[in-house]
């Protein structure tokens, strides 16, 4: 994790979103390589990061907003990105998540205020 002294972060963005059974197995057999686990819930955690990651966003920047270079679950500010900067870029790449894995991403930051 980057240190928040030298570059901004809230630390890992996203939760790892929990699936039921059936949709990790049709998840798992068409990207065998993906991580999942047993959660307490009966249900499969995926790892957020990975999904975020096969949607090509590691290391991507916008504007002054981006996500890590080393781990995806990261969004970083690189100097003077505004709130409406971090919620957009979070947006996208929540909605990228979906369209490829059908599978919704919940952040795990608290979003306050207006944006």
């Amino acid at each position: 994790m980057p240190d928040p002294e030298i570059t901004g972060n809230a630390g890992s963005f996203f939760k790892n979103p929990v699936v039921d059974i059936s949709t990790a197995e049709t998840l798992r057999k068409r990207y065998p390589q993906m991580p999942c686990y047993d959660d307490a819930s009966g249900g499969i955690k995926l790892a957020a990061g990975w999904l975020i990651e096969q949607c090509g966003w590691k290391g991507k920047r916008t504007g002054n907003a981006g996500v890590h270079d080393r781990q995806a679950l990261i969004i970083v500010n690189h100097g003077g990105a505004s709130g409406k900067e971090i919620f957009s870029l979070s947006e996208e790449i929540r909605k990228s998540v979906w369209y490829r894995f059908e599978v919704e991403l919940e952040r795990e930051v608290e979003v306050i205020g207006p944006i």
